[in-house]
């Protein structure tokens, strides 16, 4: 038992087994629709952590190059620096070890382009002791998960919700309409594509966008049948 007790001992109410003090991370989410102040909501934070003498770093997906390649970009312009990378894992040995290690903030932007986020939240947080915080989509234009934000909620010091302004209507949106008929779940694209929506002018619009497809559907049927038709006619 003296042993045991030896091995464990508290200090300030942290606790170690044998090894050197570590002090605990947070994991910090950010979601919302698109248009949504995410990005806005995540610089100010970096920025805040800056300008208390932390060392941090931006990180965003290769993907998101819609406004810059080497930079965040909000939609109204606010820019800072970043890694753009095509997943998490590699962060460390591309920024270097000792540099890492200096690290106190980390920021992820457009969290749900990256499958490896909840590990790399559990690394940094966890193991290495360093704040991070993640900004993503919660869901996608069919208001279903995208990527893996949303597992990495119950890893969270702190979850907020943001919400955008209804472009029809002017209440507050919490969904993202595509414009467009393109399936695929990513598309990176902006406001040419995708508007925030309250829940009624979502389903609204999920109805809008469906009779227009009925009715190409059918454009496309009569123009087909007309053509099959022709030849009867010659």
């Amino acid at each position: 038992m003296e042993s045991l007790r030896n091995s464990f001992s508290t200090d300030g109410g942290a606790v170690s087994a044998g090894s050197p003090h570590r002090v605990a991370g947070e994991v910090h989410v950010i979601i919302g629709p698109m248009f949504a102040g995410k990005t806005t909501a995540l610089l100010r934070r970096i920025k805040a952590e800056s300008s208390s003498g932390r060392n941090v770093v931006m990180i965003k997906s290769s993907k998101d190059t819609r406004y810059a390649v080497d930079s965040v970009v909000t939609h109204d312009g606010a820019k800072f620096p970043c890694w753009a990378l095509p997943d998490l894992s590699s962060f460390r040995q591309k920024f270097g070890e000792d540099a890492y290690n200096k690290l106190d903030v980390i920021g992820v932007d457009e969290a749900q382009f990256f499958d490896d986020l909840y590990d790399f939240c559990c690394d940094v947080a966890d193991k290495d002791g360093k704040i991070i915080i993640v900004a993503g989509l919660d869901g996608d234009y069919l208001r279903r998960r995208f990527g893996s934000v949303l597992d990495v909620v119950p890893l969270a010091d702190t979850v907020t919700k943001l919400t955008a302004r209804c472009e029809l209507c002017g209440k507050r949106a919490f969904f993202t309409l595509r414009k467009t008929e393109e399936t695929r779940t990513e598309l990176i694209a902006g406001a040419d594509v995708y508007m925030p929506v309250c829940r009624h002018h979502y389903a609204n619009g999920q109805e809008v966008i469906q009779s227009s497809k009925n009715i190409l559907g059918s454009r496309a049927l009569r123009t087909g049948s007309n053509l099959e038709a022709l030849p009867s006619l010659i």
